[in-house]
């Protein structure tokens, strides 16, 4: 096979520190039982793709596990190739003197001089080359620890016991469509972890959802019992510098409790729960709104009441589009609004909003942004907007006692439609004039209107 494995042979972490083991070796020999690996075979964990949350969840696991090789190995694929412009050059050389632990063990491992030469503009740093001393491009100012980097996917995954995938959803399915060819003589059948949050909405032969697990699943055959979703309410950077956070993994029960134990760490506490589907979705409501909310945010100036005027719309039509879905969606509304709140606080979609309120970006520049990845909320509008027009999932109109899509009943979603996908409005102030239209119902009234009727269609999630 033909690939690079750009190995780091030392148990350096970010700090210049071995973590104890604090249970991990019991914790990973639990896991190893299970998986039904034999002495001297070590569990491989690989992860696919390398944008910020990717990078963290393999940079934890090796911060834990990684001291014991004998038992463990982690790996992370990136595609090969992806060059660093010179202005991040210069801001990660900044980020690597600032942190003296940084620079002490680029020194140590003689990578610092690319680093100064990349600065002068000398030499041209590529994105895996840096991830390999635990620099996500995606995330510059949040070092990691060093990570072994494989950019050939063959050589990624062909053995995996474990895969992490770490792609955006609009690149789940293309990628894993090719993973499953190096899969087709495999005898034992892998365990994949998915971190994505975002959907695809398929009208034929009814309108429903296709979620990453799902595309997963229909890409490699994989059974969903060896398919989970992880999600929380958090920021990458912020758990990796060991702010307490909470996520809960999803899925199967001969899975998601054994990974729940091995995950969990005292600064990142993992729950488990066997709705896998409406969980992954609600991830990829919150991306929708977040962006909103976002322009709200640049357009009023960080008005505080024009803030929580928007907010106020926004769960409305979010436990709205939850009654849809979920049979009991009262069990959502803590992780669900958890998940949007730290979304509009400091995530990527509610950026991308300001952004573009700003001017400094604009719908015309595509969803890949430099520096920040896939803004996933982007594809999300479109799918949702897409499934919720659709006459088969027509619902009665309270005021207008006659059956409307419900995307009728989602001034917000139609909107951000407008703005990001027909450009039928060509500037983000449309969405201060949606929230400002006289015409606009109370929101505690679109609330009721779920409450009160029998809105869920399970068919939306694919089920029967």
């Amino acid at each position: 096979m033909v690939g690079s494995i750009m190995e780091v042979v030392s148990n350096e972490y970010s700090n210049g520190s071995v973590q104890a083991c604090n249970g991990s070796e019991e914790k990973l020999d639990d896991l190893r039982s299970l998986v039904g690996k034999a002495d001297g075979d070590p569990l491989r964990i690989v992860s696919v793709g390398a944008g910020a949350w990717g990078s963290v969840f393999a940079a934890l696991l090796q911060d834990t596990f990684g001291q014991f090789r004998d038992k463990v190995q982690i790996r992370i694929w990136r595609r090969p190739g992806k060059t660093v412009d010179r202005a991040t050059a210069k801001h990660l050389f900044e980020v690597i003197n600032s942190r003296e632990d940084v620079l002490r063990r680029l020194i140590r491992r003689c990578a610092y001089l690319k680093y100064v030469e990349a600065r002068l503009g000398d030499r041209t740093l590529l994105a895996d080359e840096i991830l390999k001393d635990g620099f996500c491009l995606n995330m510059i100012d949040t070092p990691l620890c060093p990570l072994k980097v494989v950019t050939n996917l063959q050589e990624a995954v062909w053995d995996a016991d474990i895969v992490v995938n770490g792609l955006p959803s609009t690149e789940t399915r293309e990628i894993f469509e090719e993973i499953s060819k190096y899969w087709k003589e495999r005898i034992t059948v892998p365990v994949i972890i998915s971190l994505a949050k975002g959907i695809e909405a398929a009208l034929e032969p009814v309108p429903h959802i296709i979620t990453p697990t799902k595309m997963i699943n229909q890409a490699t055959g994989v059974p969903m019992e060896n398919i989970l979703y992880l999600g929380g309410p958090n920021i990458a950077s912020e758990i990796y510098n060991k702010e307490y956070a909470n996520a809960r993994i999803c899925g199967a029960d001969k899975w998601r409790k054994p990974l729940a134990k091995f995950l969990r760490q005292p600064h990142f506490i993992v729950w488990d729960n066997s709705d896998l589907v409406t969980h992954e979705v609600m991830g990829g409501l919150k991306n929708v709104y977040a962006i909103g909310a976002g322009m709200v945010a640049a357009l009023t100036n960080e008005s505080a009441t024009s803030k929580s005027v928007y907010f106020a719309h926004c769960t409305s039509e979010m436990i709205f589009i939850t009654h849809l879905l979920a049979e009991g969606p009262e069990k959502l509304a803590g992780p669900l609004l958890a998940d949007t709140y730290v979304t509009l606080l400091k995530g990527r979609n509610a950026w991308y909003g300001q952004m573009l309120a700003k001017g400094e970006l604009s719908p015309d520049m595509g969803d890949s942004i430099s520096g920040k990845g896939m803004i996933q909320g982007v594809s999300a509008v479109e799918a949702f907007f897409e499934l919720l027009s659709h006459s088969s999932l027509n619902v009665l109109h309270p005021e207008e006692n006659k059956p409307v899509a419900p995307v009728e009943l989602c001034p917000i979603l139609k909107t951000l439609y407008k703005i990001l996908i027909s450009r039928e409005h060509s500037s983000s102030e449309a969405i201060l004039q949606a929230l400002r239209d006289e015409n606009q119902n109370d929101p505690r009234e679109r609330i009721e209107i779920a409450q009160s009727h029998a809105f869920y269609m399970p068919s939306l999630l694919g089920q029967s």
